[in-house]
């Protein structure tokens, strides 16, 4: 077997797993989003499990997905990711108890950091697999909606989960997009194959 044939195959295996944890990635911040605005606005405790579960499933996420990439030290912007997805977490359990706009503002600096870091993937990978440009997209917003958040953090309005609940939704939306493009990619290039 060519080293061109074992690199195409080695490509599709890596390919169906990105297409598999955007789907996941999605379907868990459709979840979180449930949960923020029925359980988690309605039950005061379910809501701090949320917020403060969210960034540590971000961090899992990249995690698990960097060790199937080549691991941490070939992915140093998932590794960040990684860290600074931990340290959101455990800022928002301390902070919770005392303001919610505090948590926001911990939010705001993840979405920004967090996007920042995403970005950067995203047009690491574009190279390898293409379709990364919703990831970009993403990243780029959610720095600037980290923005946002830290300036309604200083507001004195007290913001609640339903506040945060639109970014994990358009998380959502983007890992879904980015899924698809990846399914046509795959379909296309399966079609032109077998054409071939």
């Amino acid at each position: 077997m060519s080293d061109s044939i074992i690199q195409q195959s080695s490509q599709r295996v890596a390919s169906h797993w990105l297409k598999s944890y955007y789907f996941v990635r999605a379907g868990v911040a459709l979840a979180w989003v449930a949960g923020a605005f029925t359980v988690g606005k309605a039950v005061p405790p379910i809501a701090t499990a949320l917020l403060v579960a969210y960034p540590l499933l971000d961090a899992a996420a990249n995690f698990v997905d960097a060790q199937r990439n080549g691991g941490l030290i070939n992915n140093s912007s998932q590794a960040l990711n990684v860290v600074i997805s931990v340290i959101a977490g455990v800022a928002v359990a301390l902070t919770i108890g005392t303001s919610m706009n505090a948590v926001l503002g911990v939010f705001g600096a993840w979405a920004v950091l967090a996007g920042l870091f995403q970005l950067i993937t995203g047009v690491r990978r574009w190279r390898t697999y293409g379709a990364q440009w919703a990831m970009i997209l993403a990243g780029g917003q959610s720095a600037i909606v980290g923005v946002v958040f830290i300036k309604q953090a200083t507001a004195p309005a007290v913001p609640s989960i339903t506040d945060i609940a639109p970014y994990a939704a358009f998380g959502a939306f983007y890992f879904l997009v980015s899924a698809i493009w990846l399914t046509v990619s795959e379909a296309r290039a399966k079609k032109s194959l077998l054409s071939a």
